[in-house]
């Protein structure tokens, strides 16, 4: 796409590996079994309740608290001018395997309402919002592969449908047995279309580099 009337504030990436932010690498992984627990405990995060989560929310949660950590909003008030919009490739397909093994058998029949409840993968959008207390849009959408270009349309259109929308949230949360694959921004509303920057080919750049 050409001009556009938001930046990107900020970014956080998130691999099997390592996590990046702002072009920062923040930490790489260790021997610990629980690459998610082990990023939790570094960056100092105190929310129990990511505990009880499933790997894709876990994930979400992180990336968000990451790309938020700098920024300067009321913590405690709903904020109807946010908004988050997500994406993946499998939905919420590691959860889903799990549960089917809880139904597969009949004689040991013991579905589990814990993984069931994470059976949809607009709950990683919903316990964002709910951390963050953001009032606006909350979509999730479902590709075959990251695409800046898509991804860039779907910011464009989230500022150019709501006028009043400021920060939005928006980003490839992927998750599917032991494959972490996350890079979610922060973008900001900016007051002209001055600029050219191509920030499909930017989203791209992040995506593959690092």
């Amino acid at each position: 796409m050409g001009k556009h009337n938001f930046d990107i504030e900020s970014y956080c990436r998130i691999t099997n590996d390592k996590v990046v932010v702002n072009n920062e690498l923040l930490m790489q992984k260790g021997e610990s079994g629980d690459w998610l627990a082990d990023i939790y405990h570094h960056i100092g995060m105190q929310y129990p309740k990511f505990f009880k989560m499933d790997h894709l929310c876990k994930v979400g949660t992180l990336a968000a608290e990451l790309v938020l950590k700098d920024k300067t909003f009321d913590r405690e008030t709903v904020k109807a001018d946010w908004a988050v919009i997500l994406m993946n490739s499998a939905s919420s397909l590691d959860d889903d395997r799990q549960y089917q093994e809880t139904i597969r058998d009949r004689e040991n029949y013991y579905p589990s309402p814990s993984i069931f409840v994470y059976t949809l993968a607009n709950i990683v959008t919903g316990e964002i919002a709910i951390r963050h207390k953001i009032g606006g849009e909350s979509s999730f959408y479902v590709f075959e592969h990251f695409d800046g270009a898509r991804m860039d349309e779907l910011v464009a259109r989230a500022f150019d449908d709501n006028p009043e929308l400021n920060t939005l949230l928006c980003g490839w949360v992927d998750y599917d047995t032991d494959g972490c694959d996350v890079l979610l921004c922060s973008f900001i509303r900016k007051e002209s279309k001055e600029s050219s920057e191509n920030i499909a080919e930017y989203l791209n750049q992040l995506y593959k580099n690092q």
